[in-house]
């Protein structure tokens, strides 16, 4: 029987409740307006290009983070609505299909480093010089949890290591 290191039964627990903290801030920042998109909300599937019959938010290239959170959590509510709900390159390709700056975007893993689905899913797309929309998916977030966030140093939007958003 496996039995772990006091230290690294320490780390594993400094990283889960470091993981917790962040889901907690992601939570607590979410839209309290319940005018906001819901899940049912008809962003453009992933793919698809946006059109201006499409019913629902759009893209303000002018206007700030806030004015952009309706649109991106729009999408995230479509991509998690489907079958591809644990693909990060599904949340960044329907991103960038609304409009949204490939450039500006990061994205985390899909899978942990032994192979299995990761239990939250992070995405992000920095906006101007001081915020980020961040959104967060996956069987440990419940529903998606969509908010803008102050940019971290160096113009990041998330901390850790994210993957190459090369496609």
């Amino acid at each position: 029987m496996f039995r772990p290191s006091g230290s690294s039964v320490l780390r594993h627990a400094t990283a889960c409740a470091a993981a917790a903290a962040l889901i907690l801030t992601l939570a607590s920042c979410s839209p309290a307006d319940p005018s906001g998109p819901t899940p049912e909300g008809s962003a453009p599937a992933a793919g698809q290009t946006p059109t201006p019959s499409d019913a629902g938010p759009a893209l303000v290239p002018d206007g700030t983070a806030e004015d952009n959170l309706p649109l991106f959590s729009a999408v995230t509510a479509q991509v998690w609505s489907s079958e591809s709900r644990g693909s990060g390159r599904a949340y960044v390709d329907a991103l960038i299909a609304a409009g949204f700056d490939r450039a500006a975007m990061q994205v985390t893993q899909d899978v942990t480093t032994v192979g299995n689905p990761v239990e939250s899913l992070q995405f992000s797309v920095r906006w101007g010089e001081a915020d980020c929309l961040i959104g967060q998916v996956g069987p440990s977030t419940g529903e998606p949890v969509t908010a803008v966030l102050p940019q971290l140093a160096e113009g990041r939007c998330l901390v850790g290591t994210t993957r190459a958003i090369d496609w």
